[in-house]
């Protein structure tokens, strides 16, 4: 969930469905749909404050949790990772120097201002990509097509290979689920053109109509409904409230 999550979502460590009504823990999944109160302990929560405390009791705090994500989802590097943690204790700079591997107080205030100059470039990088999404014009090497035919062509997209692919991972029949979604860029396209059936190329749909028949293939509907938008199979109104086939 930590892929699709906005920056917000990922400062609270939660998400709001507001199809669902349910509040979603980003790190392990689990909800609580509002409008029932949870006890935990011997209090009585309702559905975000429970969220809240979850968090806090399962997995220590959002910080805590995020920090510990690999280096492909942070960008940290070891001494980095190493300070974030020592700084967000409120530690002054001499007991930093004290507990880490840094050798002078000016050592640490320059990680301080390199920390700093990464957080200006990384709201400079989002505000970026933010524009590039809303201008809707693809990144150069970005695999997002229009048409069906020019993802067969750039791929090389047999009959042979789509048949043997569908039934590697459609199992239990091509109308059922399938257990795990490819990660290989071919099969992945086999996979999405094939769910995409399952969906009226003259019909709109609200976001739940999409998730609920994606899952009936797979239950990561997040993910599939993602590459869908990314691989301009479908589209989307500005406040995602309805979504249909790209068919020309």
């Amino acid at each position: 969930m930590i892929d699709n999550s906005t920056t917000l979502e990922l400062q609270n460590g939660y998400r709001f469905d507001q199809y669902a009504k349910s509040y979603a823990c980003l790190f392990c999944r689990q909800t609580y749909q509002q409008g029932i109160i949870y006890p935990i302990g011997e209090v009585l929560y309702e559905a975000e404050k429970a969220m809240l405390v979850h968090i806090q009791q399962s997995h220590g705090s959002v910080f805590e949790t995020l920090i510990q994500l690999d280096k492909k989802y942070t960008g940290l590097s070891d001494v980095q990772r190493e300070m974030l943690q020592l700084f967000h204790q409120g530690l002054s700079d001499k007991e930093i120097v004290e507990r880490s591997s840094s050798g002078s107080i000016s050592t640490i205030r320059q990680h301080r201002f390199k920390l700093k100059e990464k957080e200006r470039q990384a709201k400079i990088f989002l505000a970026l990509m933010a524009n590039l999404d809303n201008s809707r014009v693809p990144m150069k090497d970005s695999p997002i097509h229009k048409e069906e035919t020019i993802v067969d062509s750039r791929y090389g997209i047999t009959e042979n290979e789509r048949e043997k692919v569908l039934q590697t991972y459609f199992k239990n029949g091509l109308d059922g689920a399938m257990d795990i979604f490819p990660s290989k860029e071919k099969r992945k396209i086999i996979v999405l053109q094939h769910i995409l059936k399952r969906f009226d190329p003259d019909k709109k749909y609200s976001e739940k109509e999409v998730n609920d028949i994606i899952k009936t293939a797979h239950d990561d509907y997040v993910t599939v409904r993602r590459y869908f938008i990314e691989y301009g199979f479908m589209d989307r109104n500005n406040d995602g409230s309805q979504y249909w086939v790209i068919t020309d």
